[in-house]
Order: structure tokens, then C-alpha cells, then sequence
């Protein structure tokens, strides 16, 4: 089995930590309830933990959360500490009398090559069609030139709506191996 961390720390672990350092499981299949103060708790440790130095951390998805993402961070809003990202589980709702998966893209046979349904701000399950309009562009994901040139094109970084195109296309790569390409690359574009 391949080693997902090194702990380079001598101070004192949470058990949570010592227990997915021992057992090499990844931070992302967290032990704790979702959702949870300890679920965060562990998240936030293992950030720390990781921005100090303390912890090297070889899996790709685990890296991508500790860098890249806001999970288990506290911030205010109308004088009330909230969480400021939570990770979105794949669920069933409805969309026009069939059962579909929240956040999960598929191949379409619509206009565009993908489509993904998600919730939007009133709770209304949407269609999100995304990707070339079934012309000749191919998603070129293990080109890193071309991974950057396209973020940097598309201002991929500030892509936070999940009602949008451009959120799914920029993060394409995070769903690449359910799209019938190869593995996974937790990152966007």
C-alpha cells in the first residue's frame, strides 16, 4: 500500500489524526459524521498541520482540499460565525418527473457534451448543460499548458456558482474518470 502521509510532528495529534496516519486512510474519507465539529475539527488539524510543515501529504485529492478549499474555515456573516465550505454529497432529487444524482456530471445528448442537475438558490432542481456545443474541442485534461491556458482564460479561480457552465467546465477535470476519460485531477483546469 502506498504511504499517503509523513508526520513530521512531534507535538500532540488529535486521535483522529493518529488514527488516519496509522491506518494511511485519506483525510477526504474523514472518519468522523459529515458534517460534524469533529469531521472539521480533523479537516482543520490536518490544514495546519500541513501549512506548518508537519504533515506531508502525498494524496492528490487530500492536497487538493488542504490548498485549495475553504472546508471546515470559519468566517462571519451578520455577526454569526459560519462555515464557509462544506463539501456537497451526491443525492436523488427530481427533475421533471425522473430521479437524477445533485452534482454529479454525465454525458449529455443535449446541446452540450455534458450535463450536470443541481439545486439553485430557491431549491429548484436545474439542468446545467456545459462543455463544447458537440464540435470538434476536445477537453485536452493531462496538457498542463493547456489545463493553465484555459483557467487563466476562463478566470477558472473565481468560478463559485454551481448554477453556472463555467463552474462545471472549469472543475471538469475533478469528474474526468465519471466522464469516460481518464483518472481524476482534483484540481480546475
Amino acid at each position: 500500500m502506498k504511504k499517503l502521509f509523513e508526520n513530521k510532528s512531534s507535538n500532540q495529534l488529535s486521535e483522529g489524526m493518529e488514527y488516519h496516519l496509522d491506518t494511511n486512510i485519506p483525510i477526504y474519507e474523514n472518519i468522523y459524521r459529515f458534517g460534524s465539529n469533529s469531521y472539521f475539527n480533523l479537516i482543520n488539524e490536518a490544514r495546519n498541520l500541513f501549512n506548518n510543515g508537519l504533515l506531508e501529504v502525498k494524496d492528490e485529492t487530500d492536497k487538493w482540499m488542504l490548498e485549495k478549499t475553504n472546508i471546515g474555515e470559519l468566517g462571519t456573516y451578520n455577526g454569526q460565525n459560519v462555515l464557509l465550505d462544506i463539501p456537497i454529497r451526491i443525492t436523488e432529487a427530481e427533475y421533471q418527473g425522473k430521479k437524477v444524482n445533485l452534482n454529479k456530471p454525465t454525458r449529455s445528448s443535449g446541446p452540450k457534451k455534458y450535463k450536470v442537475y443541481v439545486k439553485n438558490d430557491k431549491g429548484n432542481v436545474i439542468k446545467v448543460n456545459f462543455g463544447d456545443a458537440k464540435g470538434g474541442l476536445s477537453a485536452k485534461i493531462k496538457d498542463s499548458d493547456a489545463r493553465k491556458a484555459f483557467a487563466d482564460r476562463h478566470d477558472c479561480k473565481n468560478k463559485k456558482d454551481r448554477t453556472k457552465a463555467g463552474y462545471w467546465s472549469c472543475n471538469l477535470p475533478r469528474y474526468w474518470k465519471a466522464l469516460g476519460g481518464g483518472s481524476n485531477m482534483n484540481t480546475y483546469w
